[in-house]
């Protein structure tokens, strides 16, 4: 399988995660949506990432997407989302947020780099860094709970671990100036638990990393 797009999204980096986690192996077409539109159009017409190219030629595309295909190969023992019940809603509840954030991220992201200086809407920055700040609070309370050496739904990693830390930590690298992170120490300590595990350790690269042909 072909991953395309680069790990300094946490939409694409919580598909490798998930992929190294699940030890589904997949090559890695490290391609930017700017510098390389053309090439990923070729997989996905809207140029978007992640987009997943499976052994047979079929593609998947959007994050929540091959995340379900991923499941679904891996079955019910070791899929990442649990498969019904209490679990299940909280987990999707967990991910919610967690993409939610990482949408006002990215909102924030193409303002400042999108708009000149003097046609940003002031108004639209601030209603954006509320809405990140309010879904971290949640994600940060939810962690407040968790006894230590405990994952977000109990004793297993889920999904809902795997992107609530790669959207925190983009965001942490990539918005800091508009809402740093420093009211949050109990999701900073969790994301750097995370962090240190070998399937995140592998996929890690830092906001804004030059690509590499």
């Amino acid at each position: 399988m072909m991953l395309i797009g680069m790990f300094d999204s946490p939409f694409v980096r919580r598909v490798a995660v998930s992929m190294k986690y699940l030890k589904m192996p997949f090559e890695h077409a490290n391609w930017s949506v700017g510098k390389d539109q053309e090439r990923i159009r070729e997989f996905n017409p809207l140029g978007r990432v992640p987009t997943l190219v499976l052994d047979n030629g079929d593609i998947v595309i959007e994050s929540a997407a091959i995340l379900d295909y991923l499941d679904d190969s891996a079955g019910p023992d070791r899929a990442l989302l649990p498969a019904s019940g209490t679990a299940r809603r909280e987990a999707l509840r967990l991910i919610s947020h967690s993409i939610g954030a990482a949408e006002k991220g990215r909102d924030l992201i193409y303002e400042r780099v999108m708009r000149p200086p003097d046609k940003r809407y002031a108004p639209w920055v601030e209603r954006c860094v509320t809405q990140l700040y309010g879904t971290l609070r949640v994600l940060d309370e939810h962690c407040v709970t968790r006894p230590d050496g405990a994952w977000l739904l109990g004793d297993r990693l889920t999904q809902a671990d795997i992107t609530l830390a790669c959207v925190v930590t983009f965001i942490s690298e990539s918005v800091s100036t508009e809402a740093p992170l420093d009211a949050y120490p109990v999701l900073r300590s969790f994301v750097a638990r995370c962090e240190s595990l070998p399937e995140f350790r592998a996929t890690y690269a830092p906001w804004g990393a030059p690509v590499v042909k």
